[in-house]
């Protein structure tokens, strides 16, 4: 008795509703002179039962699922003796993780003792009670609902004005959700930064060109500078990132002109999606080709021009990442050049320019804010990339601009500092979420810069 069978059952059920309601007001409009007398088409009424019988049941699933766990697992601390209710706060979420584990056949830190074995199997009878009671409330309350979604069935039902309303308030608890999830993440992230800051000044943060996240944990240890300067990080993240897009942006604007302008639509039928194959690639699968083909071929090459190439270049990182981006580029310039309208061509040809003259003189000026806004975008994608800098680039944090030796970024950083067994309140664990801010604000900035000159274009051609 899964949740997802509930759904499914739920789901059932609002597809019954909604063949029910509208064979209901179907019949309802034959004792009243035809469909034509009743207030709503047919299918509102379906969809008015449907959405009766399906929310309700649904709201209690969602709030069943938020808080059953939370309420089990009260009940099994209740039923513990009372030495173990009265143990510290850690000890005593230590304890309920092993009976939780115990419970469901997984490894148990402690010894297994008879209060915790009585302990795990209560807490397997109450989900067990919790997985009865939830299916039993939900069917029963979607029944309930469709019984009185029946009643409330008449010809003079506005059956399409509680439809839409209820539809919008749906999208707007959702887009709630989304804002207050965007906004819980921020704050976290925010929060965690400022006891960072109370470790780590501003100053060293932002100003520092030594980047070495070490602290010590005992007063002998030695290896540990705890460097927190961001500069080498941020460099290289622009660096590998300025490569990408020397890459992507000349080929993926020249593919998206030659596409749009030139090509013929079976051509552009068949490249159009095997271009956009490429931004299916998992980001790992450019990885590998960067670590095991481009960074090879990048330092033989070097060799044999009598320089030295580090194994890990942000020259070999920069290079793939920047044909990942191509498609971005590409879909987002041919889109905008699409958008430009074809009376500014016409113009164009009967004042005798040639059509290279239209493309380079009025097409492209004419696109050229939603180009920029679209390659904005995709530096976004840029700075956030991980895997291939971690395959291609390399760890090490140097403060360089040459793109011959190793770098790395600010999201590598961020998933070395958040890997292994640290104290999640020393400065090493919290410096990640500090990164992760900075690079927030960054690409914050750049989409802002995006959507505003998007808008812009928007505004002068629609």
């Amino acid at each position: 008795m899964q949740p997802l069978l509930l759904l499914i059952v739920i789901a059932g059920l609002m597809g019954f509703g909604y063949y029910f309601g509208r064979s209901r007001s179907v019949s309802m409009a034959e004792g009243f002179g035809g469909s034509n007398r009743l207030h709503s088409l047919p299918a509102y009424y379906g969809f008015y039962a449907a959405l009766w019988a399906g929310l309700p049941a649904l709201a209690l699933l969602v709030l069943w699922m938020f808080f059953q766990d939370t309420i089990i697992t009260w009940l099994v601390i209740g039923s513990l003796p009372a030495d173990l209710q009265d143990l510290p706060a850690e000890r005593l979420n230590l304890l309920v993780n092993d009976i939780k584990n115990l419970a469901t056949g997984n490894i148990v830190s402690s010894e297994i003792t008879a209060p915790i074995q009585a302990a795990a199997d209560r807490y397997n009878q109450l989900r067990e009670v919790a997985r009865t009671s939830i299916w039993t409330l939900a069917i029963s309350l979607a029944l309930i609902s469709l019984v009185i979604a029946r009643s409330r069935i008449s010809p003079q039902l506005r059956a399409r004005n509680y439809v839409e309303k209820t539809v919008i308030n749906v999208l707007v608890i959702f887009s709630t959700i989304a804002i207050l999830t965007t906004l819980g993440v921020v704050l976290s992230v925010f929060y965690e930064s400022l006891l960072f800051f109370r470790k780590v000044p501003v100053s060293e943060f932002l100003l520092g060109t030594e980047w070495s996240p070490q602290i010590a944990l005992r007063a002998d240890q030695v290896g540990a500078s705890g460097s927190f300067g961001s500069i080498p990080l941020f460099t290289g993240t622009l660096l590998v990132s300025a490569i990408a897009m020397v890459v992507a942006v000349p080929i993926g604007l020249m593919s998206a002109i030659y596409l749009s302008e030139y090509a013929g639509p079976r051509f552009r039928a068949v490249s159009k999606p095997l271009l956009e194959i490429l931004a299916g690639i998992p980001t790992v699968v450019y990885g590998f080709f960067a670590a095991l083909t481009m960074a090879p071929f990048i330092r033989s090459l070097g060799e044999s021009f009598g320089l030295e190439v580090a194994s890990e270049s942000a020259l070999a990182a920069g290079l793939v990442m920047g044909v990942m981006i191509i498609p971005f580029v590409s879909s987002l310039s041919d889109d905008v050049i699409n958008a430009v309208p074809q009376s500014l061509r016409e113009g164009s040809y009967a004042l005798g320019a040639t059509h290279s003259e239209t493309v380079k003189k009025v097409v492209f000026r004419a696109a050229l804010p939603g180009i920029v806004g679209g390659i904005l975008l995709a530096v976004s994608r840029a700075i956030g990339e991980t895997m291939i800098v971690v395959m291609a680039a390399g760890l090490s944090a140097n403060l360089t601009a040459n793109p011959l030796e190793s770098v790395t970024t600010v999201t590598v950083q961020i998933v070395t500092l958040l890997t292994g067994d640290q104290e999640f309140d020393s400065a090493k664990t919290l410096a990640a979420f500090a990164l992760g801010l900075s690079l927030f604000v960054i690409t914050l900035i750049l989409n802002v810069i995006a959507l505003h000159t998007v808008r812009k274009y928007r505004e002068q051609y629609d």
